[in-house]
């Protein structure tokens, strides 16, 4: 089937509503991305944010009569007769295929690869984690996962306890456990973060040394790592809740942090850590320490 997409920019304010009227006139999809590559901030809970300069597209059969469609979008108050739109043909390809091919085995440090079911594994005797991108959380694409699955190459995990708050679809945990950790105890507000870690981790098998948690359910232990790739917000909020996971002399790792929010973590967290130098990767940053004896 051929498709048509019509691409219009406006601003937050007023996305949905044109998101809603594209639906209105028949779009078989509506999806909004940045007009202008402008970094995100962290939602509050249960708010939706958009970019200030957002742009909606809408997803059309190509046997539409574009032509009509756009004519009743010109009459809305909100677009106006010559509103500007781009309409643009979307090539009929096998795009399962597609996405899949988008996908390779990707290298972090020296030792660790994550690796796509479907691809050949470049190095047998390396530490590979098996995992496929999907409605998982997180498959080590984003300079945030990256950081922390290169901090985590470089440590000595054998016989280790590791907690990964905010565990998503298990990625660093699979990671720590494929390292040596010992065992690894995952933590996750969403139910369905908990069932992509555990099916990540059978499919690695190594679930019989990840215990998954949510956060009225977590338990009480002291362990040598712990990880916390989630966003700077909840790293402040939660900084309590996170540093007590970590025993006297245990290492801690955090991402999710845009560089310029970098000083704001290392403030709250230095009371607590002896602070490394910190990573960055584009405009992500990773914070990481030593958690001080008492």
């Amino acid at each position: 089937m051929a498709w048509l997409q019509l691409r219009i920019n406006t601003s937050a304010e007023h996305a949905e509503s044109i998101g809603g009227m594209l639906s209105a006139n028949g779009a078989q999809a509506v999806t909004f991305v940045d007009a202008k590559d402008t970094p995100m901030y962290e939602p509050k809970p249960g708010e939706t944010m958009l970019w200030p300069d957002t742009q909606v597209v809408g997803l059309f059969d190509a046997s539409d009569d574009m032509k009509a469609i756009i004519t009743r979008l010109s009459q809305s108050k909100l677009l106006g007769p010559d509103f500007p739109h781009k309409l643009d043909p979307l090539e009929d390809k096998d795009w399962e295929r597609e996405w899949m091919d988008n996908f390779h085995p990707m290298q972090f440090g020296k030792r660790l690869w994550i690796c796509p079911s479907w691809r050949d594994v470049p190095d047998p005797e390396a530490v590979n984690v098996m995992l496929d991108p999907g409605l998982a959380f997180g498959t080590g694409t984003h300079p945030t996962t990256s950081l922390c699955l290169r901090w985590l190459d470089a440590l000595d995990l054998q016989s280790k306890t590791v907690v990964d708050f905010g565990c998503g679809s298990g990625i660093l945990a699979l990671a720590a456990l494929k390292l040596g950790a010992e065992r690894v105890v995952g933590i996750d507000i969403d139910p369905q973060a908990l069932q992509a870690s555990m099916e990540n981790a059978r499919r690695n098998q190594v679930e019989e040394r990840l215990n998954v948690f949510l956060p009225q359910d977590q338990p009480t232990l002291e362990a040598d790592v712990v990880m916390a790739n989630i966003l700077s917000g909840p790293l402040i909020d939660l900084q309590d809740v996170i540093t007590a996971y970590c025993k006297p002399g245990g290492r801690l790792v955090l991402s999710g942090i845009l560089a310029e929010q970098v000083e704001r973590i290392e403030a709250a967290y230095s009371r607590d850590f002896d602070l490394e130098p910190s990573a960055i990767d584009g405009d992500w940053s990773r914070v990481s320490g030593i958690r001080k004896s008492v």
